[in-house]
């Protein structure tokens, strides 16, 4: 019996099995799987600062000091500030340390993370035109003196009340009106002349009344719970 020749049988098969494969040349490229890690990463946008929350402990007065937009502001009567409140300066708070030095005032404490700052009132040196400066009503620390329409304090009816006022201060002019009893309603103005607020306090229950204002002619009508009180723009400014 012939023996098959096994070696040329092996190189027969193989080249056999070699000729069914496609080609190299004919083989479609491969396309690389996209992984998470290779998408473009999204940008993301900043958080917006948050804008200071300023704490219920304190009488915020107004929307900035010495100008409207700025980051302090005046301070108004509270438990918590009734030792630093003088009526020579103005109590200011400010959210960060830097500002309040930047006042040039006297840093008086800190209260719930604001800083307090004592701020003199720096009359201007020039008042009602007459080159002379805004000069005092002899006897008192008022520019001017008048009697202004009032009503309702306590229930009283409309009349008149006496009234100062105090004039050329950065922080915009004041008016302090005596009331019956002896009491007064402090009214402070922006430096134009516009209406700003009332001085309140927590002990006599005015902190919690509404304040608000309007204007009739020449004239702001401030308003305070119930109390109303007409003051004329030439009492506020002068001439």
């Amino acid at each position: 019996m012939n023996r098959p020749n096994l070696p040329l049988v092996v190189v027969a098969i193989t080249l056999a099995l070699a000729g069914c494969g496609p080609s190299n040349e004919s083989a479609p490229a491969s396309t690389p799987t996209a992984t998470p890690d290779d998408a473009p990463a999204e940008s993301v946008a900043p958080e917006p600062a948050s804008a200071f929350v300023w704490p219920a402990s304190l009488v915020v007065v107004g929307d900035g000091f010495p100008q409207s937009g700025d980051a302090c502001r005046r301070i108004g009567e509270s438990a918590a500030t009734v030792n630093w409140l003088d009526d020579s300066a103005s109590l200011v708070g400010c959210p960060a340390v830097e500002a309040a030095a930047a006042l040039g005032g006297t840093a008086v404490g800190e209260v719930d993370g604001v800083f307090l700052v004592s701020v003199p009132n720096s009359p201007a040196a020039a008042g009602d035109g007459d080159g002379q400066g805004d000069a005092l009503v002899e006897g008192t620390p008022y520019h001017a003196t008048a009697q202004v329409r009032c009503e309702g304090y306590k229930g009283a009816a409309p009349g008149f009340c006496d009234a100062g006022v105090v004039r050329g201060l950065e922080t915009g002019p004041y008016v302090e009106v005596s009331l019956a009893d002896g009491r007064q309603r402090t009214i402070f103005f922006n430096p134009d002349g516009s209406f700003l607020t009332f001085s309140t306090a927590e002990a006599d229950g005015t902190a919690a009344m509404a304040t608000e204002s309007r204007r009739e002619g020449d004239t702001t009508i401030a308003i305070l719970g119930t109390e109303r009180y007409e003051i004329p723009d030439a009492f506020v400014l002068g001439d």
